[in-house]
């Protein structure tokens, strides 16, 4: 699944498994440094999805105070 197409509730979980498998160690360094970016990734999907909501939101409060 693309990144585009994950949910918040998605790539926050898949994350989370990131970050523990990084906490957990045991893998190479090549390992780790492809799910550091993967959580990178993750990472901006989830601050996407925050934003959008923020806007949503910060609009939604704007359109209540203009009338």
């Amino acid at each position: 699944m693309g990144e585009a197409q994950l949910s918040y509730e998605q790539a926050r979980a898949e994350l989370a498994s990131v970050v523990e498998r990084l906490e957990a160690g045991g893998g190479t360094l090549e390992e780790s440094l492809a799910l550091w970016e993967r959580g990178e990734q993750l990472a901006d999907v989830c601050q996407r999805w925050l934003d959008g909501a923020r806007e949503r939101l910060d609009a939604a409060r704007a359109a209540r105070d203009a009338g």
